[in-house]
């Protein structure tokens, strides 16, 4: 029985430690063989964008792009539509196999069965 994870950010660069643990708790899921769906809402939208990953720098943590294209390698990163919208951002501006999606969606995911879901 194959399990899944479902991690949502809503921290943005102004909270860098939550970022961080976010795509390393996502990376290593997914490098682990877990099925793995990283949801970006409120501001980790722009972490859907090119160079912001790239530019991301905390201390004693692997690169945000290095973890960003494991989890898109291995797994699915998706963008919160009504976040995307509010920023100004479609499809056409996301990072190639990123995805844009709405709360029935997330909904959807997060009610499989063998889904354990949590929030950065």
């Amino acid at each position: 029985m194959a399990m899944k994870l479902v991690v949502k950010v809503i921290a943005g660069a102004d909270e860098p430690e939550r970022v961080a643990q976010a795509f390393s708790v996502a990376a290593t899921a997914a490098i682990s063989g877990v099925d793995v769906s990283l949801w970006l809402t409120s501001e980790a939208t722009l972490f859907a964008l090119a160079g912001n990953c790239e530019n991301f720098v905390l201390e004693h943590s692997p690169p945000l792009n290095e973890l960003r294209d494991t989890i898109l390698a291995q797994g699915k990163i998706t963008v919160c539509t009504q976040c995307a919208v509010r920023r100004g951002i479609g499809q056409e501006d996301l990072i190639a196999g990123i995805t844009i999606a709405g709360s029935a969606s997330f909904v959807s995911e997060i009610m499989e069965e063998n889904v354990q879901a949590l929030v950065y």
